[in-house]
């Protein structure tokens, strides 16, 4: 990342915003102090939270903290649906939607085993999301999904709509494709629904170095971090509504 990158993402929404609030709260410090630490505190959270290693670290330890699999072979794979992009033939499968789609089409072909995609609607007039995964796998990757789970509106709902399909057929574990962040919270709900999972990651990035680069804030930085906060959020919400792990 060259000098020119570095200053040009300091000086563009949204982190130049960050930048104006710490400074103005620094200056305001001398008259109003609670305000001016407000402000600066608002300030340097944002940059904070817009560094690699703060976005790096928070993806880590949710990855660290996928479950073992379970002793069971798996029976099923499940993909779990992610978000949707509107492309030149209408709405497809967003970048993190396909991604999943990707590893768990390279899974099928690894192991044979029969493939389940789950994921309602986002909007009013959009397709369920597992009806544009099951379209997709079908066209880019040539794989028919045995299974389609068009109504779960959450990961809870994709846990206990697919365990009531799979439970069905006498399947009882699965491996569970997604993106290594969200697998933690993903398997406590599959678990929770009566499956036995073998979480799939997508991929895992392991830690940051701690290299000067990690520290220099990042505008994208931003949108990863909301992801990951709102898995951490999404855990305690679990473990506080009925102790799941």
């Amino acid at each position: 990342m060259g000098f020119a990158s570095i200053l040009t993402a300091q000086l563009l929404p949204p982190l130049i915003f960050a930048w104006a609030a710490l400074a103005g709260g620094l200056f305001a410090w001398r008259r109003a102090r609670v305000a001016g630490g407000l402000a600066a505190a608002g300030g340097l959270g944002i940059l904070a939270l817009a560094t690699p290693f703060a976005a790096g670290s928070l993806r880590a330890a949710l990855e660290e903290s996928v479950p073992q699999a379970a002793a069971a072979a798996p029976g099923a794979i499940v993909i779990l649906g992610g978000e949707t992009a509107r492309g030149l033939g209408g709405i497809e499968p967003g970048p993190l939607t396909l991604e999943r789609l990707r590893a768990g089409a390279a899974l099928h072909r690894r192991t044979g085993l029969p493939v389940l995609v789950t994921g309602g609607t986002l909007s009013d007039g959009q397709p369920p999301v597992a009806r544009i995964m099951a379209a997709s796998l079908a066209a880019d990757f040539a794989i028919t999904a045995r299974w389609i789970e068009p109504d779960a509106g959450d990961t809870r709902g994709n846990a206990t709509l697919s365990a009531a399909m799979l439970r069905a057929e006498g399947i009882g574990t699965v491996h569970l494709v997604s993106h290594g962040w969200h697998l933690a919270r993903a398997t406590a709900a599959f678990r929770r629904a009566g499956l036995g999972v073998h979480p799939a990651p997508v991929r895992r990035y392991g830690r940051p170095r701690g290299e000067w680069r990690d520290f220099v804030p990042r505008p994208t930085m931003l949108g990863l971090n909301w992801f990951m906060l709102r898995e951490w959020a999404g855990l305690l919400v679990y473990r506080l509504r009925d102790g799941a792990a």
